[in-house]
């Protein structure tokens, strides 16, 4: 049983009940497209692929899509990367019960952006923000370090939001990589000489 709950993470209403540093809270909390912000603080943003297909929906995301413990989604893992680096592992979820009318552009995404396609759609809704601060047991870790090779010890912090459009749910989960930190001070010391 103990060995179960730690592969679980314990999601908050509100970003300060993961106690991430203040710089981190910046990414964690925005609204907006983090397709976007990432874009802004950036000279080349990409999106890496890494799987899109079946596979168990993770035991704490299968209450907040809706599914039974053990119900198959399918499942896409990205790296989104800046200037090479990467500095968000991202995660989706669709119950296989959905179709193509409900997510008409999911399948044929390859390595383009999902952000900007769910930003970009009046008929998709957004739900509201989940924060968590992951376990180095918990699978998105695991798998994050995995696709990076990121020391164990790092701690991870996540956020999740249910979107949904027509009768289809899809839940979105960013993994924040430390590196990410550095583009918020790139940007502060690209103002800093802007201002000399």
């Amino acid at each position: 049983m103990k060995g179960r709950t730690l592969r679980l993470a314990l999601w908050h209403s509100h970003v300060n009940a993961v106690n991430a540093p203040p710089a981190m809270r910046h990414w964690l909390s925005g609204r907006g497209s983090l397709t976007g912000k990432l874009k802004a603080h950036s000279g080349a943003f990409r999106v890496q692929r890494l799987h899109q297909n079946p596979a168990p929906c993770l035991n704490d995301e299968a209450a907040a899509i809706g599914l039974h413990r053990g119900s198959r989604v399918v499942e896409r893992e990205v790296l989104l990367r800046c200037d090479n680096t990467p500095v968000v592992f991202g995660h989706t979820v669709v119950p296989m019960s959905a179709d193509a009318g409900d997510w008409p552009l999911f399948s044929a995404l390859g390595e383009r952006s999902l952000g900007s396609t769910l930003f970009g759609d009046p008929q998709v809704r957004r739900g509201a923000l989940e924060f968590a601060r992951l376990r180095a047991t918990h699978p998105l870790s695991l798998r994050a370090r995995a696709a990076t090779g990121m020391p164990d010890e790092q701690i991870l912090y996540a956020r999740r939001c249910l979107y949904q459009r027509h009768n289809g749910l899809l839940l979105v989960t960013e993994v924040f990589l430390p590196a990410v930190l550095d583009l918020v001070q790139a940007t502060a010391n690209a103002t800093l000489e802007n201002r000399t």
